[in-house]
C-alpha cells in the first residue's frame, strides 16, 4: 500500500472502518493519521489517532483486546481505509463484539462466519464446565476417537445427502459437518483464526 496515496483531510485524518476478516462482520470506525498507518503496516496490530486525545492509540494496548492485521486496504476514492482483523476480544469499549449494535433496521440472518464463531464459542463452554445433558460435555469426556469416529460419520451424511440431490438434506448434514469439525478443533486446541490465518496464507493476493 502507497500511504502517498491517501487522501487525508484538513486535520490530516483519514477514516477507517475495521472488519473481522474471518466473518466479514463491521467491528468499528476509528481515525488514522499517516503514523497511525505507518504504524499499522510495521506492527499489524490495529493503530489509530485519538481525536479526543490527540494521539495515537493501539487497540488492545489496554484492554488486552487487540486486532492482528492482516490486510490494508484503501477505498476507490483514497478517502477511506479498512483494516481486516483477527480480532482477540470485542471491539467495543462497552463490551459488545462491535460498535455497531444499535440496529435501525430489522436484523436478517447473521453471515456464516459470525455463527460459526458463536457456535465454537458455546463448544468452548461446554468443553469447560461440562453441564449435565450436554452432548458436547458427553463425548468431550468420551475422547477424541468418539469425535473423529462422528466427523467421519457427518463427512458420509453429506456425501449420500449431495448424491440424493436434496437440497434441504445436503444443507442439514452439511450443518452437522461443520458443527463436528469445530468440536474437533476445539479438542485439539485450534480456533477459527487459525483457519483462517491458513486460507489467508493460501489465497491471499
Amino acid at each position: 500500500m502507497n500511504l502517498a496515496n491517501v487522501r487525508f483531510d484538513a486535520s490530516g485524518l483519514v477514516p477507517v472502518i475495521v472488519q473481522d476478516a474471518r466473518t466479514g462482520q463491521v467491528l468499528t470506525l476509528a481515525y488514522a493519521n499517516l503514523e497511525a498507518l505507518e504504524q499499522t503496516l510495521q506492527t499489524r496490530q490495529s493503530t489509530f489517532f485519538s481525536r479526543s486525545r490527540g494521539e495515537l492509540w493501539v487497540k488492545g494496548l489496554t484492554s488486552g483486546h487487540t486486532q492482528e492485521v492482516l490486510e490494508v486496504v484503501l477505498d476507490c476514492d483514497q478517502d477511506a481505509v479498512l483494516y481486516k482483523v483477527i480480532p482477540q476480544g470485542p471491539a467495543c469499549h462497552t463490551g459488545a463484539e462491535s460498535c455497531f449494535h444499535h440496529p435501525l433496521t430489522p436484523s436478517t440472518e447473521p453471515p456464516l462466519g459470525e455463527v460459526l464463531e458463536k457456535v465454537f464459542e458455546t463448544i468452548q463452554e461446554r468443553m469447560a464446565t461440562l453441564p449435565e445433558g450436554s452432548y458436547v460435555a458427553r463425548m468431550h469426556q468420551a475422547g477424541l476417537d468418539r469425535i473423529l469416529k462422528k466427523v467421519g460419520e457427518e463427512a458420509g451424511e453429506v456425501i449420500i445427502a449431495a448424491k440424493n440431490r436434496s437440497r434441504e438434506e445436503l444443507a442439514w448434514e452439511a450443518s452437522d459437518l461443520l458443527f463436528h469439525l469445530m468440536f474437533l478443533l476445539a479438542e485439539e486446541g485450534l480456533t477459527p483464526a487459525d483457519l483462517a490465518r491458513t486460507l489467508w496464507s493460501r489465497h491471499r493476493p
